[in-house]
């Protein structure tokens, strides 16, 4: 394994695109601190986004894994990159060459693909902790650490959504028109979604029309992943209020679902599958 990705960082240390679009990816998360620094002030009105509890223990889990994971576009373009690199170079007809099994290949993209998850999770852990311990009015051990969940479930998230990207970069080749099919794909599911809800159209209960559409919706890869980490607006304190003061009850689970991971978990191991599949019978 440590064989395999020394080869991979080899290639990412001499590809400039690849250093700059991680070091925006890093730094964007990193700007995620900066959230803190909003303020409004307007005439008696003053709002301090961070008074608002969003930094709170154990509710930062939440809401900084699901803001961190919007920005995983950026190490998608690593990703497609990458491995549309390994055609246009050459490098990986001459790593095949050079003894390299086609099964070695993929593994050490998958291991590449684990390891900017894994660096991604650590960092966003980090970054919460350090934002979590100034502006937390909780600061319980046993608070501090309860939800870490969502840290598995964001991790999970990156590397469902680089091997999709994997497998796209080794069907097409191209690290545009592989970005460009994943778009393709999201626009398909969100079509599925409209048919479904129109299909549904004879029940009058829309929460109960969500809830039939998602029985099928929830097996798709995008609509999977995203339900691994549902948005976090809701849960807060504030927007509840609101709620309840507009006569409305929000009544949503938050928790992460066990069938989200299992789903995201099968389509993971198909992508990279499927990769392997394509590059052992593709003649290169």
């Amino acid at each position: 394994m440590l064989r395999l990705l020394t080869i991979e960082f080899h290639k990412l240390r001499h590809n400039k695109a690849s250093r700059v679009l991680s070091i925006i990816y890093f730094g964007l998360l990193t700007s995620i601190a900066l959230i803190a620094a909003i303020k409004f002030d307007i005439g008696v009105i003053q709002f301090h986004l961070a008074d608002a509890g969003i930094f709170n223990f154990p509710y930062i889990w939440h809401f900084n894994t699901y803001m961190a994971a919007i920005l995983k576009f950026f190490l998608l373009l690593v990703i497609v990159s990458m491995m549309a690199n390994e055609y246009s170079y050459k490098t990986l007809k001459q790593n095949l060459i050079d003894g390299l099994s086609k099964k070695e290949f993929i593994l050490s993209k998958f291991y590449t693909v684990i390891v900017f998850a894994a660096v991604s999770t650590i960092f966003v852990f980090v970054v919460s902790m350090i934002l979590g311990l100034i502006y937390s009015d909780y600061n319980e051990i046993g608070i501090i650490f309860s939800d870490l969940d969502y840290l598995f479930a964001f991790f999970l998230k990156l590397v469902g959504f680089f091997s999709f990207g994997l497998f796209f970069g080794i069907l097409i080749k191209r690290s545009a028109f592989a970005v460009g099919a994943m778009l393709v794909w999201w626009i398909i599911e969100g079509i599925i979604w409209l048919l479904l809800m129109y299909s549904y159209r004879d029940i009058s209960s829309s929460t109960e029309r969500f809830s039939q559409v998602e029985v099928f919706t929830q097996f798709l890869p995008f609509t999977a992943m995203g339900n691994l980490i549902t948005e976090p607006f809701t849960r807060l304190g504030a927007v509840k209020s609101l709620a309840n003061a507009a006569g409305e009850t929000i009544n949503k689970s938050y928790d992460i679902d066990i069938m989200s991971i299992i789903v995201v978990s099968v389509w993971t191991f198909f992508f990279i599958y499927w990769s392997y599949i394509l590059l052992k019978k593709r003649d290169l």
